[in-house]
């Protein structure tokens, strides 16, 4: 059961949807996801009743673990005593409930990353349609059918919802922006309309939409290589002082025993 939480299985969630149904409405509270949170989970297309169980599951994990190897190995006949099965079980506890969490973070931030890049060139796409005389409309809904992944199929998804809703093609990119808290793509969204509200310049305008967001991936990606190389220079200085105790170890020895 525990293993399949861990999975994150439909099980897990059915388990926790289970359970926060027989709890009373004011600790309902607890289980649901604001701000932040809400759109890293609809980022990575993530039910909140799925995270809150992997959250627990690690918990409990972490919690009856030490006491279950406490238990195996007095029963071996090598008893621990109580006083390190509880600290390990507090410590892995609360390891096991703020994991989840970090791990959402790392991998939401990965997956906005890569929206920015795919929403890079889905505007260089529709800056030059716009450029060859189609219409604003035309031309959202052109460049995202050539996409490919994850993220232009969200694109897609959302330009096919407004067309079906009768809804503007920028209502629905701000609505995603919104919901997947991707900045880039609410600031074009407010571009586009006004090219369709008020008939701004619209290809001055992407065009410069577009160089900025290629600027700012490449002084990001300048700063992870920077911020990759400082991180390594600590594991290089340990190298560096573990190969000078190699090397003197016999020349200290020598002095200490001719002492």
């Amino acid at each position: 059961m525990i293993l399949q939480l861990l999975l994150g299985s439909g099980v897990g969630a059915g388990l926790w949807a289970m359970a926060a149904n027989s709890l009373p409405p004011q600790s309902l509270a607890l289980g649901k996801s604001h701000g932040r949170l809400a759109h890293d989970l609809a980022l990575v297309n993530r039910q909140p009743s799925d995270h809150h169980a992997r959250k627990l599951a690690l918990a409990a994990a972490g919690v009856f673990g030490p006491g279950a190897a406490a238990t195996a190995l007095f029963a071996l006949g090598l008893p621990l005593g109580i006083g390190a099965p509880l600290v390990a079980a507090a410590a892995l506890g609360v390891a096991g409930f703020v994991l989840p969490d970090i791990l959402l973070r790392a991998n939401a931030a990965r997956l906005r990353n890569e929206f920015r890049q795919t929403l890079a060139a889905y505007l260089d796409l529709v800056w030059i349609a716009v450029a060859g005389g189609a219409g604003i409309d035309s031309a959202l809904t052109g460049a995202a059918t050539n996409g490919h992944g994850w993220a232009a199929e969200q694109i897609r998804r959302a330009l096919d919802t407004a067309r079906l809703t009768r809804a503007s093609p920028w209502s629905a990119l701000r609505d995603l922006g919104d919901r997947l808290d991707i900045g880039d793509l609410a600031e074009l969204a407010a571009s586009v309309s006004l090219a369709g509200c008020e008939g701004a310049r619209i290809r001055a305008s992407l065009a410069a939409r577009t160089r900025a967001m290629r600027t700012r991936q490449t002084t990001e990606a300048e700063q992870r290589a920077q911020a990759a190389t400082e991180r390594m220079s600590l594991p290089v200085a340990i190298l560096f002082l573990g190969f000078l105790a190699l090397i003197g170890y016999p020349a200290i020895n020598q002095v200490l025993t001719g002492l």
